[in-house]
């Protein structure tokens, strides 16, 4: 067991390598990875699920680390290409848990949680992979890629929580570079 583990592991390093391809259609060239917008999504999901007053914020947090190991095999394809390119998404991640026992079935179910009407938590893993795009989209838009800002108002368009939404709100309304400013200190200058 331990070999098809180390073999899974190995595997979902593959999403550090592939590129986010959404806001390529918007012209962006300096893509994140995968990896970098699941992990963001994951700590979108848990301030959600927490916000949301979710039983367990750990949980949808855990369905959106995996939301995307599809994309190991498959590759990450934007919505334009989606039209035309049926992916079998889930049989691939069928494929990747299979061996891995009670362990792959834990992950699978995981995976197969993440999406809308499913049930709340499928809500929030979904509205927080969508929320976490529109807040990258508006991170290009500040630098000047001005079709990022579709991808920003059709996420408006899909979110189902409350909280999602008002985020949603407040994120356009709020400069990507406020946190820091007043945090920085330089000797001298209160």
């Amino acid at each position: 067991m331990e070999k098809e583990v180390t073999k899974f592991i190995y595997e979902l390093g593959q999403l550090r390598r592939l590129r986010h391809e959404g806001l390529t259609i918007a012209g962006v060239t300096d893509l994140l990875s995968v990896a970098d917008h699941n992990l963001r999504a994951a700590q979108i999901a848990y301030i959600l699920a927490f916000l949301e007053s979710y039983k367990n914020p750990s949980e949808i947090c855990s369905m959106v680390v995996f939301h995307d190991i599809d994309e190991c095999r498959i590759g990450d394809i934007h919505k334009v290409a989606n039209r035309y390119i049926k992916a079998d998404k889930e049989g691939a991640v069928k494929d990747q848990t299979s061996r891995l026992g009670e362990l792959g079935e834990s992950i699978f179910k995981l995976y197969n949680s993440v999406g809308y009407d499913k049930n709340i938590a499928g809500d929030l893993a979904k509205d927080a992979d969508y929320l976490e795009q529109a807040f990258t989209a508006k991170e290009y838009l500040e630098k000047g890629y001005k079709f990022a800002q579709d991808w920003i108002d059709n996420v408006g368009k899909v979110l189902k929580t409350k909280t999602a939404k008002d985020l949603w709100q407040e994120m356009q309304n709020t400069d990507s570079n406020e946190w820091w400013q007043g945090v920085k200190k330089i000797p001298g200058i209160n």
